[in-house]
């Protein structure tokens, strides 16, 4: 989700690696050990929870969160939480990284310091303020100052225990005095409209004099101020919980005798005692945090042209594409935008051809092919974790939840044991599961999607042409990625190829290992697989597969993926669980008397239809076909005083449906949008609001068949799989190149000498591939001239967004520390001439 800002869309993503936590508290026990899980928050907002790690106080978690950041935030936030079966589950202690500082951290593991959590230190939000210094004139003619105090509204305040009902207190204080007057409470909503006025008397009474203006005295300015603490009103006993508060000196109406301005909500300081970092341990996280400034499409056109016709370029060296894998400090970096880019535009398997075949004639060993973590064998995996995620779905993850929920000793290595195992039994448990993945692999052939099947058959006719004397080339060029790089790396780390929501458990894992290591080899056909393997145990289990009608299926099933011209012409019949999770559906209204309430249900979306059920494994209450789904779109907060709600429009009715958090909400709005889009009835036109007491609230319509009032979002592309914004891609490119222009100089510092001494390749240019340096010197200069104008534009409208801003706007609220930071950097380089 972009946010919009003047012709310009930003978008905010994050993925992080939890790793583990150490040196936790001891529980206050004889058993001392604790079950642990981490929640990852935006602010207070929760949008992932790790699994529970049971009894210990170093946890490993070993997980993997990625999501597109829907909304403005200022930390995101790490709480350690201990699981307490009878009461309300603890918080040991939290990591919370500021926005500004998550560049400082990007990329790279860095153990955080766990800190204490009070009520006091947990805010978020911000407040509209306005201040008025004002003179009025008694009855005796002598002149006073008062101040009126204005809250006119706040936004995004957090929701406590479920709910929100705000209300503000305004306190006039300073050395001798406080006076404190409060607002109305604002039930059920986390952005209350206050517009509430407080007066208060600020300097004592003084002579009147004919003056044209009014005088304060300095020493009384100086020392007074207003504070606003916000607080939700709670039915609790424990009394109402703090949200807030700002402190505003009364000085800032020197200049003028009105300020009006947004502020973000600051933690209280009240004094309590510090708890070392120490006592609650540390945690090991990996972020990186990722911010596209995206413009319209005119701005790429010259980018995106030079790069999309790089199969075209004879040699694919010299095209943008390549140099783009070339300076690159990891291939994974290209990998990831290009091949999006090209997915995009339709124009991914020429590109792949191209530079698969250039690496197959590099390449002076069979038994070498595609083996290196060179640019084509990055882009493949890519393009296959892509196109090839529902594929997984539908042929692995029947039989992986089934591991997983068996948990079935399998463990093969006389050394590791357990004293209760039984070897010969352990063994009979693995062969039974690595047959039953061999043979759902084996026959899944018809199911490959169509742009890897054309990709593997570039790749059987790239290797046999080049060692047209090995007959088993053409089978170890495309297994090499089929099993190697695709269904083994799925089922060793089922939760990062979405087949798990977690990292399975040790016992799971290790199972999960040994399947992988025999299904790679089986898929290798390698020559003596027995001695490819390390460890003697697995060359003796390995002998239970050592017979040619293992070494036929795997050719078989290879032969149908990389067969020239195959389509896939027939429809999987089989539903595909795409997303499934507990939400909260408010009814229907199929009853004519029935309540319209709200209640918590398992909801499951496959490619077939959309369903909710009163719990998991129960028969769904309500299916939804696909082809009637109308629209998906956001509900207004206001209609249910509900964040997080959403709409799916179908011929006679909306359903409203909440999740659990903003994160969550727009993967089912995006995924619900993407199977349904293609839909011959779609509406163009929708009502952002319910229709609730006879009306839609929205538009004031009366009749609930009234059509909509507001055009539905954009289209996406009718491809589940490929939903990619190539303007987003493209300025991902722009910045690798900009990031990399030192080695983007030197390469063409490597053609200069090339093409001069044509002579053996200097060392300081040999980490470059250049076949043709006069070509690859004219793609860089076109390179340079590009991203010197992609540079251009990012300095201007920084530039005019500077002029432009105004500190204290709704924007950017007075508190914001990386605006701060921001106007800090602008007026260093503001004698920067464009």
């Amino acid at each position: 989700m972009a946010v919009e800002e003047e012709g310009l869309r930003v978008f905010q993503s994050v993925k992080i690696k939890i790793g583990e936590a150490k040196n936790l508290p001891p529980y206050p026990g004889p058993n001392k050990m604790r079950d642990c899980y981490c929640t990852v928050n935006l602010d207070q907002e929760e949008v992932f929870r790790t699994k529970i790690i049971e009894k210990s106080l170093c946890p490993f978690y070993g997980e993997d969160f990625y999501c597109e950041i829907p909304r403005s935030f200022r930390h995101l936030s790490f709480y350690i939480f201990d699981r307490d079966v009878f009461r309300r589950d603890s918080i040991i202690g939290k990591v919370a990284v500021k926005k500004e500082d998550l560049q400082k951290y990007h990329g790279r593991d860095t153990w955080f310091q766990f800190q204490h959590v009070d009520a006091d230190s947990e805010v978020q939000g911000k407040v509209h303020l306005e201040l008025r210094l004002s003179e009025v004139i008694t009855d005796s003619g002598v002149v006073c100052h008062k101040l009126a105090a204005r809250v006119l509204e706040c936004q995004d305040l957090p929701i406590v225990n479920g709910q929100c009902d705000p209300y503000a207190t305004v306190t006039l204080f300073g050395p001798s005095r406080s006076e404190a007057k409060k607002t109305k409470v604002k039930r059920k909503t986390n952005n209350p409209q206050f517009d509430e006025v407080f007066y208060f008397e600020v300097t004592r009474p003084l002579s009147y004099t004919r003056r044209s203006h009014f005088d304060v005295e300095e020493e009384d300015v100086d020392k007074m101020a207003v504070r606003i603490d916000l607080w939700n009103a709670s039915n609790l006993k424990f009394g109402d919980e703090f949200l807030g508060e700002i402190i505003i000196p009364l000085k800032v109406l020197r200049q003028s005798s009105v300020h009006e301005a947004w502020y973000f909500l600051q933690p209280r300081d009240n004094g309590s005692k510090s708890i070392k970092p120490d006592d609650l341990g540390s945690l090991r996280l990996n972020i990186v945090y990722t911010e596209d400034h995206v413009f319209p499409a005119e701005y790429y056109r010259p980018l995106r042209d030079l790069l999309l016709k790089s199969a075209d370029v004879e040699p694919v060296s010299a095209s943008a594409a390549h140099v783009l894998g070339e300076v690159c400090r990891e291939k994974q970096e290209a990998a990831i935008p290009l091949v999006r880019l090209f997915l995009h535009y339709g124009k991914i398997v020429p590109f792949l051809s191209a530079i698969a075949n250039a690496e197959v004639n590099r390449t002076l060993d069979p038994n070498t092919i595609f083996r290196g973590n060179s640019l084509t064998s990055k882009c493949i995996d890519e393009t296959m974790k892509l196109a090839g995620m529902h594929y997984l779905q539908v042929t692995l993850k029947p039989i992986i939840d089934e591991i997983c929920g068996d948990h079935k000793p399998c463990e093969i290595d006389p050394v590791k044991l357990k004293d209760a195992e039984n070897l010969d039994n352990n063994r009979e448990n693995l062969r039974h599961y690595v047959d039953r993945i061999f043979t759902v692999i084996t026959n899944s052939g018809v199911s490959c999607p169509t742009v890897m099947c054309d990709i593997f058959f570039s790749l059987r006719e790239s290797a046999a042409k080049r060692f047209q004397a090995d007959q088993d080339v053409r089978y170890t060029a495309v297994s090499s990625f089929i099993f190697l790089r695709f269904f083994a790396p799925a089922i060793l780390s089922p939760n990062l190829f979405h087949l798990r929501p977690h990292h399975p458990d040790p016992q799971t894992s290790r199972t999960l290992t040994l399947i992988s290591k025999t299904i790679q080899t089986l898929g290798s056909l390698a020559k003596s697989k027995s001695a490819s393997f390390k460890e003697s145990y697995m060359a003796s289990f390995y002998d239970f597969f050592n017979e040619h009608k293992y070494a036929d299926a795997v050719k078989n099933f290879l032969d149908l993926i990389s067969s020239s011209g195959r389509r896939d012409h027939k429809r999987i019949e089989t539903p595909i669980m795409l997303k499934e999770g507990f939400m909260i559906k408010r009814a229907q209204g199929r009853k004519r008397f029935g309540r319209k309430n709200f209640k918590k249900r398992w909801f499951c979306l496959t490619n077939h239809e959309f369903m909710y059920h009163k719990n998991k494994v129960d028969h769904p209450l309500c299916n939804i076909p696909i082809e009637n789904i109308l629209a998906v779109e956001k509900l207004e907060e206001e209609s249910f005083k509900m964040k997080n709600m959403f709409q799916v429009i179908q011929p006679e009715r909306a359903l409203y449906i909440q999740a659990n958090n903003c994160v969550e909400a727009k993967d089912w709005i995006d995924i619900l949008t993407k199977v349904s889009q293609c839909n011959k009835k779609r509406l163009s036109m929708y009502h952002p609001s319910a229709y609730l007491n006879g009306h839609w609230l929205c538009c004031k319509a009366s009749s609930d068949c009234a059509a909509g009032c507001s055009p539905c979002t954009g289209g996406l592309p009718a491809n589940i799989q490929l939903d990619v914004d190539g303007d987003r891609e493209t300025e991902r490119i722009y910045s690798l190149f900009s990031t990399y222009m030192s080695k983007l100089d030197k390469m063409q510092e490597a053609c200069g000498s090339k093409s001069v001494y044509d002579g053996p390749e200097q060392e300081e240019y040999s980490g470059f591939v250049i076949d043709d340096p006069q070509e690859t010197y004219k793609t860089l200069k076109l390179l340079a001239a590009t991203i010197h104008t992609l540079e251009q534009e990012h300095a201007q409208y920084k530039k005019d967004k500077f002029m432009k801003t105004k500190y204290g706007s709704q924007e950017h609220p007075i508190g914001d520390k990386s605006f701060q930071c921001y106007i800090r950097q602008q007026s260093e380089s503001s004698s920067y001439s464009i």
